[in-house]
This record gives structure tokens, sequence and C-alpha cells, in this order.
């Protein structure tokens, strides 16, 4: 079969690996359509363990089932988690699912960026989601990024009737733009460097769109009544992006810390100015569980939030390189999707 091999994000070469064999309990999918996630991108987390075959956002029909597989059959639409919980240690027990050792260590055989994905008998039976006539092949590919940004926004304890502000403007804060709009937010602003990306906020529910060099704080008061906001959501890494976050939550509000830095970085603050006596509180996220990609599965499917409009690029296995470039840059796309049957 044919994969996209990763060596950098410049250097993703076409080339040949056996067809997985499967086991007792595990499946076989071909993989129709595989998004490029913004971590896929990022190398100082992906060159320790290159080559690798990257792709985790997938969708595909089941092409066989191992001994002893009974919930799914041969030629089932399907999505899946490359990461599951064990659902019974410590941390899964206290609804802290995507800090439980066994998902940080499960995955798929190989990556999605291939023609064909053998899922472990672990994944088959807790991380398959049959897909509805409903939702297309592309569409499902947004289960695992929407079940991390749902997870972010409970975990910020996000109400409807809320302000939010949500800083960075790629696909993953136009999923939290649309989102929090479905789920009844008050007023959303949000900020990015780039026009592409600033009209493409409003476009998936932002009230306001606002450059990142400007004076956030002060264009944020003005656009929400006096107010700063309840949930800040920084979905950059970049670090005078989460400095201004601390001078963009109101009172007894959230900051969620959704994207991650480049290691070793740190970012100082005055605790009495930020938190102490303003009731703030500062989270992050990581992952979703199962439940969370079962719920969004019917976001998607009822078209609550509308991450068909989201896809900017279609391109087939041997494109994966221009496609990295197209999600590295981060300048005139939003959803890139590798179709590897083509």
């Amino acid at each position: 079969m044919r994969v996209a091999m990763y060596y950098n994000n410049r250097d993703i070469r076409l080339e040949e690996l056996p067809v997985p064999r499967i086991g007792p309990g595990e499946a076989l999918v071909k993989i129709t359509a595989s998004g490029i996630c913004g971590s896929d991108v990022m190398e100082w987390y992906r060159l320790p363990r290159a080559p690798r075959v990257l792709g985790h956002e997938i969708a595909g029909e089941i092409v066989e089932v191992g001994h002893g597989v009974t919930r799914y059959k041969v030629g089932d639409r399907v999505s899946a988690s490359h990461h599951v919980p064990c659902n019974t240690c410590y941390y899964c027990l206290n609804g802290h699912h995507t800090v439980c050792d066994t998902l940080r260590t499960t995955s798929f055989d190989p990556g999605g960026f291939s023609q064909y994905v053998r899922l472990p008998a672990i994944n088959v039976d807790r991380g398959v989601y049959p897909l509805p006539d409903g939702v297309s092949d592309e569409e499902a590919t947004f289960i695992e990024p929407l079940a991390c940004v749902l997870r972010g926004q409970q975990q910020a304890g996000f109400r409807p009737g809320q302000s939010v502000l949500v800083m960075g403007s790629g696909i993953t804060g136009i999923l939290h733009i649309n989102l929090a709009r479905a789920l009844g937010a008050r007023r959303i602003v949000a900020t990015d460097i780039t026009g592409y990306r600033l009209r493409a906020a409003r476009r998936f529910g932002a009230d306001e769109a606002i450059h990142a060099k400007d004076d956030v704080p002060d264009r944020l008061r003005k656009a929400n009544g006096g107010m700063l906001a309840d949930v800040v959501i920084v979905c950059t890494g970049a670090l005078p992006a989460i400095e201004q976050s601390f001078r963009c939550v109101e009172r007894g509000g959230t900051i969620l810390l959704f994207a991650p830095t480049e290691p070793g970085a740190s970012v100082p603050f005055f605790i009495n100015h930020v938190l102490w006596g303003n009731d703030v509180s500062i989270t992050t996220t990581y992952a979703g569980s199962p439940a969370d990609h079962i719920t969004v599965l019917e976001l998607i499917r009822s078209r609550r939030v509308r991450v068909r409009d989201m896809i900017t690029h279609r391109l087939g296995l041997a494109e994966t390189g221009l496609g990295f470039q197209l999600v590295e840059k981060a300048q005139d796309s939003l959803k890139v999707i590798i179709e590897p049957q083509r």
C-alpha cells in the first residue's frame, strides 16, 4: 500500500509498506479521508520519532474484521480514535480520561496518511464511531479535533450566555468559535495576525475579529459593553498571545491554554495582579474522551457545527507534502484533507 512517510515538514515521501495484518479483536480500515492536524507540523514534537506515518483524524470503510469482532462488519463507514483510555484507572474513574496512561500509548498502525490502517483491539473496543448517512467521510475527519475542542470548553467551565475571546483563528480557533456559538455564547471576539483568518473568524460566528497586534483589551471592552471576556481560549503557542490573555480575562473568568508552546517556554506574570483577588482560573486540556467523540459526531450530523465549510484543500496522498506546507505556513488555509485513495 502507499503511505506518506514523514521525515520533516519539508520532506514527506510517498513510499510503499505492506498492508497491515490484523489479529483477534482488530479491524482493517480503508482510509478515504485524513485531516492534517496542527500538531502534525510541530517539528519539535514529531522529529524525535521520525520517520513515521502520521495522521490521526481519519475516516474510512472497514474491509476486514478479526475473530471476536461482532459490533462492526465489513462495509461499515467509521471514524476512530487513535488514543483511547483504559476506563478503569484512577484518572478515568475521576473523569480525567485524557490523562490516562493507556490513552498516551495507544495508536493506529500506521498513521492515517496511508491507504489502510490497522485498528488494535483496544481501539476497536472503545474508539470506533459508525458514521450516519448524513455525515460524509471528510466531515468525519473533524470528529477527533472537535472532541478536543469540546473537552477544552468543558474544562474551562464555559456556560451559555458567557462572552468568549478566541486568540488565534486557525482551524482550532475556528472550531472553538463555531462551537461556542452553537452552545450559546453571548458574544465572541477573535484575534489573529492574518486577514484571511480574521475574515474566517467572522464567517464562522465571531461578532468581531481583531488584529492581534492591536490593543486587544481596549478593543475587547469596546466590543463587549465595557467588559473583558468571561472565557479566554488561547489557540496559539505564541508567548505574546499568552501574556496578552492575562489582560483580557474578566474577574471570575477562565483562561484556557489550548495550544502547546515550544519546549521549555515559560511566561512570567504577576500572580496578585492576574489571579489573586480576581478569581481568575487558568487551565489546560488535552485530547478528547470517547464520550466527547460521540457528542461531537451528533453536533456534526445536525450541522450545529459547520465543519464542511471549513475545508479549504482536498489533496491526494502524493500531495501530502504540499498539505503540510499549507498548514505550517498558516496563511490562506483552514482545514487540509488528504484523500489516500487518490
